[in-house]
């Protein structure tokens, strides 16, 4: 959401702004029903005081037993007209309001210019990949494995869902915990259990509605499943004043996502790239505005860290405006080299969101000594896609053999298991 005064005072700037996500001018439009709004409030408060002059010409002519059936007439018709001119005052507010909800935010100047993920820019990349003879993809690793089941999940669910079982659940339950467990105790972030089911003015505070309710799953009772916890813990400052001495909070959680993915048909449906249902640790910070930037550095080194950790080779691009989110103000994605598909794939995504997400939840802090309170900045990131780590893991530690050795940093959690072995193998083992 837009401040309309600071669109009043530099339309220029809104507009520059928007253009460089692709856009025609809005301001224009803004302006005109903001306009139109004043002048009806103009108008409704020159007959108000018209009826209160009246008003008081009434009192008077009472005292003088002076007959007042033509001011009184006069009065209600007054009375009549205000009312009529509030209602347009209102339905233009939300036509005003409802316009403004769907425009992104405005980039920030450092965002590279751009119209797709063609223009993104690389900031960093840490790792090689290794060398592999004829890789499998995570599909074939988790079959040979017997531990990745589209066809049975499918039965029960339908497309873009997966079945995990034994080792391969067991891993994808260990990369969650070593996620959950590196930000707490080494990032400083506090862990949070919160609902995956949230009310509209949730949604709308993070900025998913009204323009994205098509990719969202909503229930019969009027709540959505969140497709990210980022709405529930950014929400958690939802209509609040912060003092500064409480910021900046960091929190993360670990939970399941759901995404009807619509707009991906033909995308990704080989695997668990792109599912309905996939967990994910969520970072979110809530910041003062001059300490937004460098948050988004700091949280992007959490994220990084965990790749990090697990020896992953992965590129850290700086998002251009035609490829960034429509709440963020600057965004960096993490890419993780997938050997079965020979490329880099997004496994996070972090982002500020500058004052955006404040002003639509009414999220403030106040300084000690300040008569104003200044809109929180809010950030988030993928801390990171459970999912794609496990897909990730399992192309990258994939063995000639078939089998997929534990990364280090995974053993503890692993209940002494150090490598995944195919199912044939295994049995043999067993029968030995």
């Amino acid at each position: 959401m837009f401040d309309l005064k600071l669109i009043r005072e530099a339309p220029e700037d809104f507009d520059s702004g928007w253009k460089r996500r692709g856009l025609e001018p809005q301001t224009p439009h803004i302006l005109a029903l903001d306009e139109k709004r004043r002048a009806v409030m103009t108008e409704a408060q020159a007959l108000l005081a018209k009826r209160n002059e009246a008003s008081q010409k009434i009192g008077q002519m009472k005292a003088k037993k002076e007959d007042t059936a033509a001011i009184m007439a006069e009065v209600a018709g007054y009375k009549g007209q205000i009312s009529e001119l509030e209602a347009q005052e209102q339905k233009l507010g939300v036509e005003i309001n409802d316009f403004l909800s769907r425009l992104p935010n405005i980039p920030d100047t450092s965002v590279p210019d751009g119209k797709s993920s063609d223009d993104n820019k690389e900031v960093r990349r840490v790792g090689q990949p290794r060398g592999m003879n004829n890789p499998k993809d995570h599909v074939d690793i988790g079959a040979n494995l017997g531990g990745m089941d589209f066809e049975t999940a499918a039965k029960m669910s339908g497309s873009r869902f997966v079945l995990l079982r034994q080792g391969v659940a067991r891993l994808e339950r260990a990369l969650a915990q070593l996620m959950l467990d590196t930000h707490t105790q080494e990032h400083g972030y506090t862990e949070m259990s919160v609902p995956l089911l949230v009310r509209d003015e949730a949604l709308y505070g993070t900025g998913q509605l009204p323009k994205f309710a098509e990719d969202l799953f909503k229930t019969n009772t009027g709540h959505w499943l969140v497709p990210t916890s980022e709405v529930s813990l950014t929400n958690t400052v939802l209509d609040t004043i912060l003092d500064t001495d409480s910021l900046p909070l960091r929190m993360t959680a670990l939970t399941p996502c759901f995404r009807s993915e619509a707009g991906a048909a033909g995308k990704d449906t080989r695997g668990m790239i792109r599912q309905h249902q996939f967990y994910k640790v969520e970072l979110v910070s809530i910041v003062e505005e001059e300490k937004s930037m460098d948050e988004l550095e700091r949280m992007t080194g959490c994220a990084e860290n965990i790749l990090k950790k697990l020896d992953l080779p992965f590129r850290t691009l700086a998002l251009c405006t035609g490829d960034m989110g429509f709440s963020a103000r600057k965004t960096y994605d993490i890419e993780v080299f997938l050997p079965g598909q020979s490329a880099y794939r997004e496994i996070s995504s972090c982002s500020t969101c500058g004052d955006f997400q404040g002003r639509r939840m009414m999220a403030r802090y106040k300084r000690e000594g300040d008569k104003h309170t200044k809109y929180v900045h809010t950030l988030n990131g993928s801390g990171l896609a459970v999912g794609r780590c496990l897909v990730a893991v399992l192309e990258n530690y994939q063995q000639s053999d078939g089998s997929v050795v534990i990364p280090d940093a995974l053993k503890p959690y692993m209940g002494g298991i150090t490598k995944l072995e195919p199912v044939e193998k295994a049995k043999k083992a067993a029968n030995a």
